[in-house]
């Protein structure tokens, strides 16, 4: 079997057209999701970039290996000592690998995050540009196309390929944010909304929307430099959907070189990507900080020839390791007992499959935060806020406020004291299973919080060069013992 992992960054399944977005965004990835299944709940179980990857190549939750920020304390990927590799909690490449699957990746991922352990188990690590995510699709594609002209017809073998063009900077041709000017944006946040958002003085928020205030290395052609109004949100919009566009573009090339070679029709296709993107949800732009859905929810689109029933949807709660088993079983592989995740392969037949009552997800980066979601309720605990104004619990009613703008705790405590039930059981048993002396939630938390791009005392700066000195003064207040 030829298994070919499209690893899409930042990508939200709302602006992909075979999860109904209005813009033509995806046309590539929408035929293969045609021919495959597509999974309208998947989350990844942790967020953002290193403990979603960590997941991935370790088939475990955040907390149990460890990344749960980009690095220091709580950022540590957990890997059993000794002289040789776990049984017990193999790597994903290696366990393929020892399967006699060749294992490939093109991703610029472990050089930028210094994540060494991302390395582990591969064939071959093609990092294509020392840009550390920042290159272009066509630059990815550039060393893709001559491997699978090369080697694409062997057999048993298992094709990472990351694309980064969803996520900030926008450095694509402009023309691909230019194709959807006469088309409108999403309607949320609407004019009201965006001017409500304003007076916010975090990070991303409307006003503060880059990290600096240096915006000569802002490409402008494709990004806002805030979000004033609308038409500044739908600049950002534009230059989002542009690199969805771009990197779909250079999807389709990849599809035309298996077509070249003959064997279209045989490859394998998973897509996903590791997060997705807030686009203005709790008064967040162009970021993926916090356990909340916009981060969390991301697309998987399963394509296996003789295996998936064309045009199948599937609405379980699945989780971003739950492929890893899936692929395991797919290849007739027992899924190994420290893997978090359970197959689908029910799924991907077009079969009825148990599914979960709820699911878990974390974030330790941006906040402090661990959510749990089930098909109707999105409950959040925050345990530190960091430099963002978040209520210390909150619930949303997916089913009516679907943006999730209204906490409803307040009106819902039979479902409060549900959702902490459930978040305890989940905490306590991955603790139990790992053996850990200390959740890497509070290490990050005992050790100063969640800070890594940006220090409060740098961010009381920003504000005060900027004239917000009331707001300045109220985050140096609220961190002035801090260690």
């Amino acid at each position: 079997m030829r298994i070919i992992y499209l690893d899409i960054d930042s990508i939200r399944p709302d602006h992909m057209g075979c999860y109904g977005y209005s813009r033509n965004t995806t046309p590539n990835l929408d035929k293969i999701a045609s021919q495959g299944v597509r999974f309208n709940n998947t989350y990844c179980a942790a967020s953002p970039c290193v403990p979603s990857r960590a997941s991935f190549v370790s088939g475990r939750f955040g907390m149990n290996h460890g990344a749960l920020t980009h690095w220091g304390p709580g950022g540590q990927f957990h890997y059993p000592e000794g002289d040789f590799h776990s049984k017990e909690v193999p790597f994903f490449t290696r366990y393929l690998r020892e399967a006699d699957y060749r294992t490939i990746t093109f991703s610029s991922f472990g050089d930028r995050h210094h994540a060494w352990w991302y390395f582990a188990g591969w064939n071959e690590v093609h990092t294509h540009t020392l840009k550390g995510g920042n290159e272009d699709a066509h630059e990815v594609n550039a060393s893709v196309l001559p491997w699978i002209k090369q080697n694409g017809k062997e057999e048993n073998y298992f094709l990472h390929i990351q694309y980064w063009d969803p996520h900030s900077k926008y450095t694509y041709p402009p023309k691909y944010a230019e194709q959807f000017a006469d088309e409108p944006a999403p309607a949320f946040p609407d004019e009201e909304t965006i001017q409500r958002h304003r007076r916010d003085s975090h990070p991303r928020s409307a006003t503060f929307l880059h990290w600096s205030d240096d915006y000569s290395k802002i490409p402008k052609e494709t990004m806002p430099l805030e979000i004033a109004d609308r038409n500044d949100y739908r600049k950002l919009i534009d230059g989002f959907d542009g690199g969805i566009s771009y990197m779909d573009a250079c999807v389709g090339e990849i599809v035309e070189a298996y077509r070249e070679l003959g064997i279209e029709d045989e490859i394998c296709f998973i897509i996903s990507a590791d997060h997705a993107e807030s686009f203005g949800e709790q008064g967040i732009y162009l970021e993926h900080g916090m356990a909340t859905e916009s981060v969390h929810h991301i697309p998987l689109i399963v394509k296996v020839p003789g295996v998936t029933k064309p045009g199948h949807v599937n609405d379980d709660l699945i989780y971003n390791v739950d492929v890893m088993a899936s692929v395991a079983e797919l290849l007739g592989l027992a899924k190994p007992s420290g893997w978090d995740g359970r197959s689908f392969l029910p799924a991907l037949r077009g079969e009825e499959m148990e599914g979960r009552e709820y699911i878990v997800l974390e974030h330790g980066l941006y906040a402090c935060q661990r959510a749990v979601r089930d098909q109707r309720w999105y409950f959040i605990r925050t345990y530190h806020e960091g430099m963002y104004e978040f209520d210390e619990v909150v619930l949303y009613d997916l089913q009516s406020d679907p943006n999730q703008t209204v906490n409803v705790a307040q009106e819902h405590p039979d479902i409060i004291e549900l959702m902490e039930q459930r978040l305890e059981h989940w905490v306590t048993e991955n603790l139990n299973k790992t053996g850990r002396a200390i959740d890497p939630m509070q290490e990050i938390i005992q050790t100063g919080g969640p800070f890594r791009y940006m220090l409060p005392e740098q961010w009381v700066g920003r504000l005060e060069k900027a004239g917000w000195n009331k707001q300045a003064e109220a985050l140096k207040m609220k961190y002035s013992g801090r260690e």
